[in-house]
């Protein structure tokens, strides 16, 4: 048997870090859909994580050669976890470990780091994917619900995976490097609560913004992403579900700054005019700020899994920015609303919504690159 060896991540060449993070040892993962790639010849392959929560635990998911081979929870502090073992000598495998689990603001002490790798091969490089995607969104794209039966309500961990969503799928099928950007509850305007602080533009353009907590700062969440460090090919938004949700929901009183919000509908039943237009704003002012970080980006805004309440702001919104900055490469999808069998937990997709999504989302990506080899 040959000696163990220890690496730290930065001292691998060959491994691929997937999700926005930051240099630092030990390596942050932040949001879902982080982790790391690698090949690798060794028979054992085990990684170093360290993990911290106060009641929302941190749940992994390791891959070999592209196929699902385990998914659980871990335990606070230091540990060493076995990604796999008693493989055949010097032959190269592929793995791949996702953190299942969205950034989780509601616990300011959860954080899931990466001290070592540790086995008894050697890394190989990786092919280069064909495309980069980021994927934005909300629970949907965070895969909330993507695990567990469809009577389940409780808002915890367990039902998060990140393997199990569309984004995954879509970058399996492209053979591409994904990145997600989503936080069950946000919009693009407001929040499910009408909580104007809790949208996903105004975290955009940092590492992680959406995390709380001094442990989560000192990590470096708060620090500005750097845009040029990853450039994205595509850009799949999917924004507006939460916004919608708002119009159910009571009023939101900032106290602090006597700031209210509350979408209401008209006396006819329909989402009033006033409220649309809002979402209309913020949509075109998201387009604006995205396309100002990815210039060369197909953006995809693509809507309707939970429901298509502000579909016609979107798509103004849409119009708008386009006329205004002649921008010929934004794009808007309706995707096919789930129903009784195709739900998961807490009335959210479940894995056969998820691949619905993904079938669609492929197959217009496909289009375009298509389009742009002719």
């Amino acid at each position: 048997m040959e000696e163990i060896k220890v690496w730290l991540p930065e001292d691998i060449k060959e491994l691929r870090v997937l999700g926005r993070t930051v240099k630092r040892h030990p390596l942050p993962l932040f949001w879902t859909g982080s982790g790391i790639e690698c090949n690798y010849d060794g028979t054992e392959l085990w990684c170093e994580f360290e993990t911290g929560y106060s009641c929302l635990e941190q749940w992994i998911a390791v891959y070999v050669n592209g196929a699902f081979l385990s998914r659980q929870m871990l335990n606070k502090g230091r540990q060493k976890i076995c990604l796999y073992r008693n493989m055949a000598t010097r032959k190269i495998n592929h793995i791949k470990v996702l953190k299942e689990v969205q950034a989780m603001p509601e616990d300011p002490d959860t954080y899931l780091l990466v001290h070592s790798l540790q086995g008894d091969g050697e890394f190989h490089p990786l092919s280069e994917p064909e495309c980069r995607i980021e994927f934005i969104g909300d629970s949907i794209t965070s895969g909330e619900g993507s695990y567990g039966s469809k009577v389940e309500q409780d808002w915890i961990s367990m039902w998060f995976s990140a393997g199990r969503t569309y984004p995954y799928l879509v970058a399996e099928r492209l053979h591409a490097e994904y990145r997600v950007i989503s936080q069950s509850g946000f919009g693009v305007y407001c929040a499910y609560d009408n909580n104007l602080d809790h949208t996903i533009p105004l975290y955009y353009e940092q590492v992680c913004g959406t995390l709380t907590g001094e442990h989560n700062r000192l990590l470096g969440a708060k620090e500005s992403h750097d845009f040029s460090s990853w450039q994205p090919d595509y850009i799949v938004i999917n924004l507006g579900t939460n916004d919608g949700g708002a119009f159910h929901n009571p009023e939101w009183n900032d106290d602090s700054t006597g700031r209210r919000n509350k979408m209401e509908y008209d006396t006819d039943g329909q989402p009033a005019r006033e409220c649309l237009d809002k979402v209309q704003t913020a949509v075109t002012e998201f387009l604006s700020l995205v396309r100002k970080h990815n210039p060369k980006a197909h953006i995809l805004w693509a809507y309707g899994m939970m429901g298509t309440v502000v579909e016609s702001a979107i798509a103004e919104g849409i119009r708008v920015f386009c006329d205004l900055s002649e921008d010929k490469k934004v794009h808007y999808i309706r995707l096919e609303e789930i129903n009784d069998d195709s739900i998961g937990a807490r009335s959210h997709p479940g894995e056969k919504g998820h691949r619905q999504a993904a079938e669609v989302l492929g197959n217009y990506i496909e289009a375009l690159q298509k389009q742009e080899k002719e």
